[in-house]
Parts: structure tokens; sequence; C-alpha cells
């Protein structure tokens, strides 16, 4: 199964383009439909084993109500879509020197009223993340369904990308954004290439 579209490969360079002026990339149509597909039967099929994203040692959090799965060796469909984030990672560091070595990535499940308030990835660098990237599995999406992702760019200049199935938000872990609330179930893939080794 090829993982990346053919129309992937010429969109490298405007990959890294956009992280250079403004500290995040959107691409579409990133994947076959074919694997698109066995990614979301994937994810789907898994839906049971999810747990909240917002306990961590009993403690609720007030700023996420998503629900998540860490990716491991048992979901052998989507460790294909980590291994070309890896790949992804490596054009990264030959760019901007990054430091990138290893990926981290879960399922995300935002049912419905389920958000994800303002927050950063690597707040003042407090951890090993660099960029972080959601890849957005659902099959079908309309616009007043929410579920957005908002993103401050390094200039400080606020966006509002819409979850698109088969659509690729690349940006800096240290970018302040938040994903509004959704009004149907909203799948992704949300990942992190990271200078360290993942932690589960």
């Amino acid at each position: 199964m090829q993982l990346f579209d053919t129309r992937f490969a010429p969109s490298l360079h405007q990959i890294l383009d956009d992280l250079d002026r403004q500290g995040f990339s959107i691409m579409d149509d990133v994947y076959t439909a074919d694997y698109m597909q066995a990614v979301s039967t994937e994810c789907l099929s898994l839906l049971d084993a999810f747990r909240a994203a917002g306990i961590q040692n009993g403690v609720v959090s007030q700023i996420r109500s998503d629900h998540i799965l860490w990716i491991d060796d048992a979901q052998p469909i989507a460790q294909q879509h980590i291994q070309a984030l890896n790949e992804l990672g490596q054009s990264i560091n030959r760019a901007f020197y990054t430091g990138i070595k290893d990926v981290e990535a879960h399922f995300a499940c935002y049912n419905a009223g389920e958000f994800y308030a303002l927050h950063r990835d690597n707040p003042q660098g407090k951890n090993g993340r660099i960029m972080s990237t959601v890849y957005y599995l659902h099959t079908q999406w309309q616009q007043d369904w929410g579920g957005q992702l908002r993103l401050q760019d390094r200039h400080g200049k606020w966006h509002t990308i819409e979850p698109h199935p088969n659509r690729l938000a690349i940006f800096q872990s240290d970018l302040l954004h938040e994903v509004k609330e959704a009004h149907q179930q909203r799948l992704s893939i949300t990942a992190w290439l990271r200078s360290d080794q993942q932690l589960i």
C-alpha cells in the first residue's frame, strides 16, 4: 500500500517553506483513498478501548474532553502513518536541524460537545516535542460540525483549519492552538515529532 499519494512528494518543498515562513503547513489528499479507508476502519474498530484524555492520575482536566488511544504495534495500519511521519521528520531535520528522533502518536476522538481549549504542546521547551501533526481520518465533514483547529502562527496571526478528511496539519509544538467544540464525531491521529524517545 502506498503511504503518501503521489501528490505528496512534490509538496515536500511547500511544507518546508510553510514551516519556515509561518510555523505550520496544511496538506490535503495526503494518502490514497484505500489507505485512508483502512486506517479509519482500524480506528473505529478500537473505539471501545479509548480513554478520556482529560483524566490524568484521577484528576480531571478542565481544558480538554476528548478521548484517545495511544498507537503501538497492535495497530499496524496506523503504524504506516507513523512510518511516513518519521520520514517527514528526517526531511525537516535536513532543512532545519531540529534533532527529531522519534514519533509518538495516538488516535483521538472528539464526540459531540467535546473540545480542547487553548494550549501549547511544548510550552517553553519543557518537553521533546518539536512538531505537532493532526491527520483527519473521518470519512466526511461539514463546516457546521465544528471541530476546527484554531492556531496562532509564529507571527501572532490566527488561522482556522477545517478538519477535512484526509488532511494533514503540521505545526511547531510551541504554537498556541485549540480544538473548537465538535458537533459530530471527529476522528484523527495526533502525533508529535520528538527530539527524544516517545513517552507513553
